[in-house]
């Protein structure tokens, strides 16, 4: 339904927009033919399939960073409110400004390598899984709490043995939220940094003119942040599921 949902949208958008023209504005049926119909399309799907390769590999590089990253700071932040009440401002300041200005200053300090990437991707999946993640981290039992206090346990194993499980359906829907950043932050960091995978060639399909190869390449990577997102929803209901959790 979501790819259906898609194929509707785009169509309307050309409707909508006349004045870009078939030359520029590709319909789902002319890359359908790009991809699969044309005299030569194994060619344009290696490509395509080849660089989305290289974008899925940058995205789970900036997921994880981030992901992580989160987890800790949002742990520190619960249990020391000056802390979170000192840096939260910070970090919300920093989520402020746009990705793509800093992106140059960022590939200056650290390359241009697969550090820029785990940056840039961890920069875009940290702010909202960090918000998420402390939300879920606070809202643990404290019926749970006081047990474990009371047998003698610290602020810092009422954290493992309570706050972080029940912060398994908030991490779960960070997850979720963060998929799609991922990729984001994985092609920003392509076009500006790296110049490989899928942000690369869509910014070289520009000047060339290879529309088809523009299009095609934003569809796969929509179809692809979408089966992303359904198999963390999959893992999701497994998990909850074991843990005696039900979904909400």
């Amino acid at each position: 339904m979501s790819f259906v949902l898609i194929l509707v949208i785009w169509w309307l958008f050309l409707l909508a927009y006349p004045d870009i023209g078939p030359i520029i504005g590709r319909t789902p049926a002319d890359v359908f033919e790009f991809l699969f119909t044309d005299p030569d399309p194994k060619v344009a799907r290696d490509r395509i399939f080849d660089n989305l390769w290289i974008t899925l590999t940058d995205a789970a590089i900036g997921f994880v960073a981030g992901m992580l990253a989160a987890v800790v700071v949002a742990a520190i932040f619960v249990e020391s409110r000056p802390a979170a009440q000192t840096f939260m401002p910070i970090a919300m300041l920093l989520r402020s400004v746009p990705l793509v200005a800093m992106t140059p200053l960022i590939t200056v300090i650290v390359g241009r390598g697969v550090a820029v990437v785990a940056v840039m991707g961890g920069i875009v999946v940290f702010f909202p899984a960090l918000v998420m993640i402390m939300t879920g981290l606070a809202n643990a039992p404290r019926q749970i709490g006081d047990v474990i206090s009371v047998y003698g346990g610290g602020r810092w194993t009422a954290l493992r043995r309570s706050a972080i499980p029940s912060a398994v359906p908030s991490l779960f829907s960070a997850a979720k939220v963060s998929v799609p950043g991922a990729l984001i932050g994985a092609t920003v960091a392509e076009w500006l940094g790296t110049n490989k995978g899928l942000g690369a060639s869509l910014q070289q399909a520009l000047p060339s003119a290879a529309y088809d190869e523009l299009w095609a390449s934003v569809l796969v990577i929509t179809v692809s942040s979408i089966v992303i997102y359904a198999v963390v929803g999959v893992i999701e209901t497994v998990v909850l599921s074991q843990m005696g959790m039900r979904q909400t």
